[in-house]
């Protein structure tokens, strides 16, 4: 279930010419009326014959060593770095209020996934969780493609953490899309967040057009089994269905990268599950932890764990002939053949990580 990381000054100086007021110059010739507000003398044309020093591009009020004082470079960087981001903000919501803006077949809404949703994500990725992201040149440049990884964390936070990763890593400025189950696109708001941030249902049909599009799809093949396993099995990779996600990269003939995720499943330790009350409010599983619903609503905050995500070698799937697809022995062996090189992965990962929190 998928349901989740800054204005050059030396610029503004050479226009300005180091003047030490976020104010503009005028250019041209001084004359009888070019006197100055200030009190200062207008600049007086050189007699004929005479040298004219060459301009040292300093105001008479720069410091020594030709440094302009800090605080009028502070003042100008500031002051036209807070303009330029109401100006983006204004511009942001008269677009949303207007409707000019653009979604598209699945409801994905990228200006409001990189400038709100991301926004929000990415202090939760890069300080709290404090994701470290390897191997993400192993995600393709261009075309389309899978990421297959493992879920946990009795919340499935782990998904919009790795949707942050790729979004905020790969040099292409690449977008995740998630496939998600039914359940997501069942609850009020999320429902609506989960379409515009590009999640889409987890059925083939959908997958594969995302796929034939170039885009690049994330699925988590354990579903609920894994995001609502026991503590005491954390790390230890569930069943991945039927291999339905490799008979989707087959017919697309995009190639597989298995995903391992590190940190996640530590967030909210299930220690156990109120099956009872799962059945009456028709979810998956009630998650019990030591601090949920003991503490109420602070016991939902999740452990500050520190997190690793890694992407593997992609697996190429494009030298298959079509009918490949339907083929229920390659798809087993594909399948098997990406959950060990996860589950090799998280192993590998969980030996070299120094503390759980560091």
């Amino acid at each position: 279930m998928a349901d989740a990381k800054v204005i050059p000054f030396d610029d503004d100086r050479s226009r300005s010419g180091g003047a030490s007021r976020p104010t503009r110059r005028r250019t041209g010739a001084g004359g009888p009326g070019s006197g100055r507000g200030d009190g200062s003398a207008a600049p007086v044309s050189a007699l004929p014959g005479a040298q004219v020093p060459e301009p040292s591009g300093l105001p008479p009020e720069a410091g020594e060593g030709g440094r302009e004082p800090r605080d009028a470079v502070d003042v100008d960087g500031s002051s036209g770095g807070w303009e330029r981001r109401i100006a983006g903000g204004l511009a942001f919501l008269r677009r949303r209020v207007t409707g000019d803006y653009d979604v598209d077949e699945f409801g994905y809404d990228e200006e409001l996934t990189d400038q709100v949703l991301m926004s929000v994500l990415r202090p939760l990725a890069d300080k709290y969780f404090r994701v470290e992201v390897k191997g993400i040149e192993n995600i393709p440049s261009d075309g389309g493609a899978l990421i297959v990884a493992n879920h946990s964390g009795t919340l499935p936070l782990d998904g919009l953490m790795l949707q942050v990763a790729v979004h905020d890593n790969h040099p292409a400025d690449r977008h995740l899309r998630l496939l998600a189950a039914d359940l997501v696109f069942h609850l009020p708001v999320v429902n609506e967040l989960a379409r515009k941030a590009g999640h889409t249902l987890a059925c083939a049909e959908d997958a594969q057009r995302l796929l034939e599009m170039g885009e690049i799809v994330g699925v988590m093949p354990e579903g609920f089994k894994g995001i609502g396993k026991p503590f005491g099995e954390r790390y230890k990779l569930q069943r991945f269905g039927r291999g339905g996600f490799v008979s989707t990269a087959l017919r697309a003939g995009a190639p597989i990268v298995p995903c391992s995720i590190v940190g996640a499943e530590e967030i909210y330790p299930m220690i156990g599950n109120a099956k009872t009350l799962a059945r009456l409010l028709g979810i998956p599983y009630f998650p019990i932890t030591p601090t949920f619903p003991w503490l109420g609503p602070l016991g939902a905050l999740p452990l500050p764990t520190k997190w690793t995500i890694q992407f593997g070698e992609p697996i190429p799937t494009d030298g298959y002939p079509p009918e490949a697809a339907e083929d229920p022995m390659l798809m087993f062996n594909l399948t098997d053949q990406v959950r060990e090189q996860i589950q090799h992965t998280l192993y590998k990962l969980l030996v070299q990580r120094r503390s759980v929190f560091f």
